[in-house]
């Protein structure tokens, strides 16, 4: 039902390639970028910061690949789609599109100021929607090409103090969907695959914009960043529909398919207080929301010391299908043992 995952993968078929990532300054854009790198991918780099992408640049380089920096924001749909364009001219063809950019504020919906849920629509949302649909006009004329779309569990189950994000995720998913459908009835060989992903370690907890009393922290069990990165180049090289890394993710959205109310009620308990890290937040931080946060990308964030490498990824359509099967199981057996009650009376 799935791999587990505590190094790089892609290897050999993606060795010449070429590969864009949005986000790819920091967090797990980055760690997918050097990942990429690893395996022999050239590299198209996307992101605000073009001082961080240049640090990003030479990393890469002197693995023996190239790059090319592209310094833009995923919310302005022309700029996205120009770089699309000087990739395919430098690079050549594009056949991995990752979209890892993303964009967060954490807050009570109380707190939210509307300007600050637009940004973060325009970039997790349109920023990924901008990114496929550039995808998609470089792949359609050669009729091949991967995008993979990092995903999150909260695409299928939101939490609180982060309605925006959570929203915005649910929201690619949807466009996902239809699209996936359209790609069949146009016998696409272009695959788009998702990978939802939990929580994991990154700078967004350093410099995303708050309005909560205490410093942020993620919910959960805490993955690295490389192991993420594993888990998109793999769908890279395989993909499928769907793909969940980690077994915290496979609970958060079986629990919110099975039973939607008892999760709100755990969300209600446990994800409040359980994104305070117990430290006051500072009056002043960098914030990236509306700008870059320059002289803070790095792959990894300030959890380091709990974050684990080691992770289950599953294909979503075979927990599903395993799922029904035991569901179907139980079922049957309760009828049988139904049956042998009323057979004795």
């Amino acid at each position: 039902m799935g791999v587990s995952l505590d190094r790089d993968v892609g290897g050999p078929a993606l060795a010449g390639k070429t590969v864009v990532v949005t986000g790819a300054s920091a967090g797990v854009g980055r760690a997918v970028a050097q990942a990429a790198a690893r395996a022999g991918a050239n590299l198209g780099l996307i992101a605000r910061s073009a001082e961080a992408l240049g640090d990003v640049a030479k990393e890469v380089e002197a693995l023996g690949v190239r790059a090319l920096v592209l310094p833009l924001d995923v919310a302005d749909a022309g700029a996205v789609r120009a770089a699309a364009a000087r990739v395919e001219a430098e690079l050549g063809p594009i056949d991995v599109w990752v979209n890892a950019a993303m964009a967060t504020v954490f807050s009570p919906i109380s707190r939210l100021p509307a300007e600050e849920v637009r940004r973060v629509t325009e970039v997790t949302y349109l920023g990924s929607v901008h990114g496929i649909l550039s995808a998609l006009d470089a792949m359609r004329p050669r009729g091949r090409g991967v995008i993979v779309q990092v995903g999150s569990a909260l695409a299928f189950r939101g939490i609180p103090l982060q309605a925006p994000y959570c929203a915005a995720k649910h929201a690619v998913r949807g466009f996902i969907s239809s699209l996936r459908s359209e790609l069949l009835h146009e016998n696409s060989p272009i695959r788009i695959t998702e990978v939802h992903l939990p929580a994991v370690n990154t700078p967004q907890f350093t410099w995303a914009r708050t309005h909560l009393p205490e410093e942020p922290r993620p919910v959960g069990t805490v993955y690295r960043p490389e192991t993420a990165a594993a888990a998109i180049l793999h769908a890279a090289v395989h993909p499928r529909r769907d793909y969940w890394l980690a077994g915290s993710t496979l609970q958060a959205i079986l629990g919110q398919a099975l039973a939607p109310a008892l999760m709100d009620r755990l969300m209600a308990r446990k994800a409040w207080e359980g994104q305070f890290t117990g430290a006051p937040a500072p009056a002043e931080r960098p914030g990236n929301l509306f700008a870059p946060a320059e002289g803070l990308h790095a792959v990894r964030g300030p959890f380091g010391a709990e974050a684990k490498g080691r992770a289950i990824l599953a294909h979503g359509p075979d927990v599903r299908l395993a799922v029904a099967a035991a569901g179907a199981a139980l079922f049957t057996l309760a009828g049988l043992a139904a049956g042998l009650r009323l057979g004795r009376r």
